[in-house]
């Protein structure tokens, strides 16, 4: 069974103070280029339309410090300091709603049990400095196009590394909960998480990209993508 409730009138912030918790995952839809060009490719998945979701983390909860953190592997770029690979964060990364204009949590209803299993298994993906892989995220963007293609092998798949979805579903694997049993785990793309046919409910704030941002985004995007 999977419920979706959809929520309006909140921050970014508000939103994962209510809804995160250990276990749940989260999904965010970005407004820059990369994200966009994401959600674009997405649509083989959506019957046309663009997903709303271009990254996918796992949370732990909230630490010492009063923060939620989560894992989760992805391009993090700050002036000379650049992470590329499987990370801890502050949720509240994801709290500008100019640049994530669509949040949301998804409760699979995880033991505490698996739950730890899970966190056990991202700090190892952590400590062994798992990298991201942009090769592998354009073998799923080449792949999304056909059913037959995204359950075999990612061909442009590498050892020690992982992107965002495919690291969210080997964390569950981990567990023993396997949330796109038909994919290939390097794959599974952010709506794949999404659409999980394992029982969840899905808290959903999404906004409307500005009129004039979405199209100068979709223009860039027709010129510079096939997918």
């Amino acid at each position: 069974m999977h419920e979706t409730i959809e929520l309006g009138g909140l921050t970014n912030a508000e939103f994962f103070a209510t809804h995160a918790a250990p276990g749940r995952v989260g999904l965010v839809g970005g407004t820059a280029l990369i994200d966009r060009a994401i959600c674009r490719a997405q649509r083989h998945v959506t019957d046309g339309a663009w997903s709303w979701f271009s990254h996918a983390f796992f949370i732990q909860g909230a630490r010492a410090d009063g923060h939620h953190w989560v894992i989760e592997s992805d391009l993090d770029i700050h002036r000379r300091h650049v992470r590329l690979g499987v990370q801890e964060n502050r949720v509240s990364k994801y709290h500008d709603e100019e640049l994530y204009s669509t949040v949301a949590i998804l409760d699979f209803g995880l033991t505490p049990e698996q739950t730890a299993a899970i966190v056990t298994e991202g700090l190892n993906l952590v400590a062994d400095r798992t990298r991201y892989s942009l090769r592998e995220l354009l073998g799923v963007m080449v792949a999304i196009r056909s059913e037959t293609l995204r359950g075999k092998t990612n061909l442009l798949s590498r050892e020690k590394s992982m992107f965002c979805s495919a690291l969210v579903r080997h964390l569950f694997r981990a567990a023993g909960v396997d949330l796109a049993p038909d994919l290939d785990v390097k794959h599974t793309a952010p709506e794949d998480l999404a659409r999980s046919l394992v029982p969840h409910t899905t808290y959903l704030l999404k906004r409307e990209i500005a009129t004039s941002k979405l199209k100068a985004i979709k223009r860039k995007l027709n010129r510079g993508f096939m997918l």
